[in-house]
């Protein structure tokens, strides 16, 4: 089981209560966090995030590989607990227009490693929903 990072238990109620969540929870955590700031937006490190959907919506369907690419090299670069990392376009269920990814990629954790498969939706508003 995995403990939450610092940042996190800060945030608690009960300093001294710590959550258990699972090693595939905490990627997942960071990966909304990580695929819903774009470059530039933190001034650490300008790199982390991904880039402006708003940037490429109009650039269809090139966009769609901008994207990709984005959300790939993103991944590899700012979640050392995923290797092997593919990010593939899919056709939207139900909405052709919806833009959405299908992110396959090996957790590697000393509590558990396995094979990790999300989907992800662009929305309306830019931000992207994971499931």
């Amino acid at each position: 089981m995995a403990i939450r990072g610092l940042l996190s238990r800060l945030d608690l109620a009960d300093p001294h209560a710590l959550r258990q969540t699972s090693p595939v929870d905490t990627v997942v955590e960071h990966l909304k966090m990580l695929l819903n700031t774009r470059k530039g937006q933190v001034a650490a490190n300008p790199d982390y995030g991904i880039r402006d959907f708003n940037d490429v919506v109009h650039s269809f369907p090139a966009a769609i590989h901008w994207m990709q690419a984005s959300i790939q090299q993103a991944i590899e670069t700012f979640e050392p607990r995923l290797n092997n990392v593919f990010v593939l376009h899919v056709e939207g269920e139900g909405d052709p227009f919806a833009l959405q990814f299908e992110i396959t990629a090996q957790l590697v954790h000393p509590d558990s490693q396995g094979l990790v498969r999300l989907r992800t939706r662009v929305g309306t508003n830019g931000r992207i929903e994971l499931s």
